[in-house]
């Protein structure tokens, strides 16, 4: 369904010097820095699967979803998705798609989201007895009712997100981009979130294509991960095999009773101080919790222990050390 093959991405980057001569200078010959945010990226997707697309920020996530979108041309490298090239067949394509952005709406913000949604219908000619289906499917799902003759401004931001993932399905979209969707979520909305996205999949059979810096999110959708940094493809694969494979890395926070102004511990990697809670690192593959404490127990007094595994960052720091980046 989705087949992303050597794809590459370069971007020019205006340079000027500093100062007035500089300005003046420049507008008589340009100088251009080149910046690669993709680099020869290659995957499939199959249809009906839920991938999450993973990485820091800079790391080339956006300027993919933005080729695969239709709305960059890549440098180079080829990308079909349902029989499609996103840039070249752009207007029969995005009927294909719908784009939830965490940070961004596609819904207007001073008029009732029913108003959002017929303006939708007609962008996108849905026919009304299609559009009514949908809509009334949704809004069940999504438990919009209350919601729907509201002005957006008005919507808690779970209730904005719950908005916009109606919005974009209204055109029964094959494939489904979620680009954050739960930033600035709380708790229960952000379960409500998860809930719906794995409903859509395996009810409709949408495809989805999650970039999330929440790991909870992934580990509640789906378990394959494609890692992306510095442009370059880093992992592609199962998210409990790297979570296996790194799982000997661990942050270890103890909040003491007293405020020891120095802490060492055996084995482990002081890493931070605030007031009486030390933060440390170990890659100790047979630590254990309850022996950790009682060893430490014997020279410290401990308030409290709080033990984390790795996390995406470090991750992929890891991986950029092992490829040498």
């Amino acid at each position: 369904m989705i087949e992303v093959k050597n794809l590459s991405k370069t971007f020019k980057i205006a340079q000027k010097d500093k100062g007035f001569w500089g300005s003046v200078k420049g507008l008589f010959k340009r100088r251009y820095l080149e910046k690669r945010a993709l680099d020869d990226v290659s995957f499939n997707i199959k249809e009906g699967e839920i991938v999450g697309y993973l990485g820091p920020n800079g790391a080339g996530k956006s300027t993919t979803i933005k080729i695969m979108c239709g709305i960059l041309t890549p440098t180079s490298g080829d990308c079909v998705i349902n029989g499609f090239t996103p840039w070249k067949d752009r207007e029969k394509y995005v009927k294909d798609i719908g784009v939830v952005f965490g940070q961004r709406s596609q819904l207007w913000w001073d008029v009732p989201v029913i108003d959002s949604f017929h303006l939708l219908k007609d962008i996108y000619k849905i026919p009304t007895d299609e559009f009514k289906k949908q809509l009334d499917l949704l809004t069940e799902k999504l438990d919009l009712q209350s919601l729907l003759n509201v002005p957006l401004r008005q919507l808690s931001l779970g209730q904005k997100m719950k908005c916009e993932l109606a919005g974009s399905l209204l055109h029964k979209p094959k494939i489904l981009f979620l680009d954050e969707p739960t930033i600035g979520l709380d708790a229960i909305s952000k379960l409500k979130v998860r809930e719906f996205v794995k409903t859509i999949n395996k009810e409709l059979g949408i495809t989805v294509i999650l970039t999330t810096h929440d790991m909870n999110d992934i580990e509640a959708l789906t378990n394959r991960i494609i890692i992306i940094g510095k442009g370059k493809l880093l992992y592609d694969g199962s998210f409990d095999q790297i979570k296996h494979k790194y799982s000997k890395h661990k942050t270890i926070d103890i909040e003491f009773e007293e405020d020891y102004q120095s802490v060492e511990i055996e084995g482990c990697q002081f890493v931070s101080k605030v007031d009486k809670k030390h933060t440390f690192k170990t890659s100790d593959e047979n630590f254990k919790l309850t022996d950790f404490v009682e060893r430490v127990s014997k020279k410290y007094k401990i308030y409290d222990v709080n033990v984390d595994p790795i996390n995406l960052e470090e991750v992929i720091s890891k991986l950029y050390e092992e490829l040498g980046l």
